[in-house]
């Protein structure tokens, strides 16, 4: 549906939408064709007059497992990739912060990188008994744009956004529920999201909508503020040193195995 790529893969049950990030084999690791499909996706689902709710999750293993690591060293080689891909950042904020679609996050795996940023800007989040969520950015040597530091302020304690903002460490599940950055944790995340689903499309269409606006509007105001500061800062990260480095250390072959 919607003409998008293959990677981001939309179904229609009815008036839900089953949004997946569809490329399994790579654990869902977001590239461009991943990363394009999502800025286009949202203004789509929004007018999309017969969608209701979505239910966003990952096929196969993860969620997302972040940004592939390959496209990251294309970007930061890349100047007119990379502008493509700082603009299609800002689309995915504020597409997700102004859909008009409640969108309920089935976290079936680890949501990393831009995974967990997509987690940040859901309605509603389930999450797998043993997934974890990380923004692993600074850690790289990158500028969360549109990751942890633009949200979680709004979710939990400032103390605590920065603390794995700025230290990129791994959220269990668990701690990420008392934290306040997802709402249940569950053993099967994909029903339990459908089933919630449905509960939304028992309720009256304009009440939701109108309320999710209403929540969204602190949102969108929080992520504005700080979002133009952001983009420039991510963009300036992108062709540092330390990224290059950290891309060629961290894509090395290990245990003396070759290429």
């Amino acid at each position: 549906m919607y003409d998008l790529p293959a990677e981001v893969d939309v179904r229609a049950e009815g008036p839900i939408r089953i949004i997946t990030l569809n490329r399994p084999d790579a654990l869902n690791a977001v590239d461009d064709a991943l990363h394009t499909g999502l800025a286009r996706l949202w203004p789509r689902l929004g007018e999309d007059r017969e969608a209701r709710v979505a239910v966003l999750t990952g096929a196969g293993r993860a969620f997302s497992a972040g940004g592939d690591f390959a496209y990251l060293g294309e970007l930061s080689r890349d100047a007119e990739m990379r502008a493509k891909t700082i603009a299609h950042g800002r689309d995915i904020v504020l597409g997700m912060a102004r859909c008009r679609v409640p969108i309920v996050a089935a976290v079936n795996g680890p949501a990393v990188g831009l995974g967990c940023s997509l987690v940040a800007l859901s309605d509603i989040v389930y999450i797998a008994e043993q997934a974890y969520l990380a923004d692993p950015h600074v850690q790289v040597g990158l500028v969360a744009a549109d990751g942890g530091p633009l949200t979680w302020p709004l979710h939990t304690s400032l103390l605590l956004a920065k603390e794995y903002a700025l230290t990129g460490d791994r959220i269990p599940a668990e701690r990420a529920r008392e934290m306040g950055l997802v709402n249940h944790v569950v053993a099967d995340p994909v029903a339990e999201a459908h089933a919630c689903a449905e509960r939304i499309l028992r309720l009256p269409r304009q009440a939701v909508e109108s309320t999710k606006r209403i929540l969204n509007l602190q949102l969108e105001r929080a992520v504005l503020a700080t979002l133009d500061f952001a983009l420039t800062a991510e963009d300036l990260t992108f062709q540092s040193e330390d990224l290059r480095a950290n891309l060629a250390r961290l894509s090395a072959p290990r245990n003396g195995a070759k290429k």
